[in-house]
C-alpha cells in the first residue's frame, strides 16, 4: 500500500467527486440526443470550470488530446486556482467516457478523473495500447501480455480453481478483435462485449457481480491510465502496450518521451504513488447509475477511491434544479 500523499490532502477526494459530477450532470441533458461531440464539449466545459476552482496547480497529463486538437482540457493545460503556488497535481482525465454511448442512451457511459503528485502518471500518448486486466485475488504474474489469450484464461481459470470455459472475458466489440473473439470462443471462454467505455470495462474485473474476470483487447492508452488508477487503489493486475500504427504515432509517443516503443508496461508504471480516483455516472451501468431528473432535482451517483488508503466511497448526491 503506498503511502498517503501530504500533496494529495483528505479534501482534495471530495473535491474530485464535484468534478465529475458537474462533468456527468452537464453531459445528461444530452443523453440520446445523437451528438456525440455537443455531449464532449458539455463535459469538457463543465469540467474544466470545476477543475479551476480548485485550490492547486494542476497539469492535464492526460486530456482530451494535444492543444491543436483541443481547445479545453489538452495535454498539458494548466488548471486550478493556485497555479504556480498550490500542490503539484498531474491529472488525468476523461470528461465524457463514451460518447458513442451517450449519443446513443446506451450503458456505462462515465466522467472519469484521475489525480496524482507530479510525475506519477504515465505521459500516455493518445494511441491504442493493447491491455489485459484481472481484478484482485490471484498470485502475482497470472497474466501476460506476451502470452496468447488461450495461455492467459487457462492461467486465470487454474488460479481460480476452475476450468477455462467457465471464465468470461470483456472485450470491446471492434473488427479489431475477431481473431481475439474467436481464439477465445473456441476454447469455449464467455466474451461480454462492450460497445465503448473501457475504463468502466477494466473496474469491471474487480467486481465480482460482474462476473468477468479479465479485460483483453485494445483500447485507447489514456483510458488505460485511467483504469489503473482505480485498479491502484482496489486492486488488481494490468499490463499494456503501445500500439502505434504509423510514423505520426511514433513520432506522437518521441514527443511524451517514450523511447521504448514495445515496453510492456506494468500497473504501477502507469500510476504510482498514491493516486485518487473519481467517476460519475452518466447513464446507467454496471459501475455507476446514471444522472435522473425527478421533482425539481437530479441525482448522481459516484464513486471515489484513494490509493494510499485503500478507501472506496459510494457517493449518492442530490442536486437542486434552478
Amino acid at each position: 500500500m503506498p503511502n498517503a500523499s501530504h500533496v494529495l490532502d483528505r479534501v482534495l477526494v471530495l473535491e474530485m467527486v464535484r468534478v465529475t459530477e458537474a462533468a456527468a450532470i452537464s453531459a445528461s441533458s444530452l443523453v440520446g440526443r445523437g451528438d456525440e461531440k455537443a455531449a464532449d464539449a458539455a463535459a469538457v466545459e463543465a469540467m474544466r470550470e470545476a477543475l479551476n476552482q480548485i485550490y492547486m496547480d494542476g497539469t492535464v497529463v492526460i486530456g482530451e488530446g494535444e492543444r491543436d486538437e483541443a481547445p479545453m482540457l489538452y495535454i498539458g493545460e494548466k488548471v486550478g486556482s493556485a497555479i504556480g503556488k498550490g500542490p503539484k497535481i498531474d491529472i488525468a482525465l476523461d470528461p465524457l467516457e463514451g460518447t458513442t454511448i451517450t449519443a446513443k442512451a446506451g450503458p456505462n457511459a462515465l466522467a472519469v478523473l484521475a489525480v496524482a503528485e507530479e510525475g506519477n502518471l504515465l505521459n500516455a500518448p493518445d494511441v491504442y495500447m493493447d491491455k489485459i486486466a484481472v481484478g484482485p485475488g490471484y498470485p502475482q504474474g497470472v497474466i501476460d501480455l506476451n502470452k496468447t489469450p488461450t495461455e492467459n484464461v487457462e492461467a486465470i481459470a487454474a488460479a481460480k480453481g476452475v476450468k477455462p470455459s467457465e471464465i468470461i472475458a470483456c472485450v470491446l466489440d471492434r473488427p479489431r478483435h475477431e481473431k481475439l473473439i474467436a481464439e477465445l470462443r473456441g476454447i469455449g471462454c464467455g466474451i461480454m462485449l462492450i460497445p465503448d467505455g473501457d475504463v468502466a470495462g477494466v473496474i469491471a474485473t474487480t467486481d465480482p457481480t460482474t462476473t468477468i474476470d479479465v479485460y483483453m483487447g485494445q483500447g485507447g492508452a489514456p483510458e488505460g491510465v485511467l483504469a489503473c488508477a482505480a485498479l491502484r487503489c482496489v486492486g488488481g493486475q494490468f499490463q499494456g502496450r503501445l500500439v502505434f500504427r504509423n510514423d505520426d504515432e511514433r513520432a506522437r509517443a518521441a514527443k511524451w518521451g517514450i523511447e521504448d516503443l514495445d515496453k510492456v508496461y506494468a500497473l504501477e508504471e502507469l500510476a504510482k504513488g498514491d493516486c485518487i480516483f473519481a467517476a460519475t455516472g452518466v447513464t446507467d451501468g454496471s459501475l455507476l447509475a446514471g444522472v435522473k431528473r425527478v421533482k425539481g432535482k437530479m441525482t448522481t451517483e459516484s464513486v471515489v477511491m484513494r490509493a494510499s488508503s485503500g478507501t472506496v466511497r459510494w457517493v449518492k448526491g442530490e442536486h437542486r434544479i434552478d
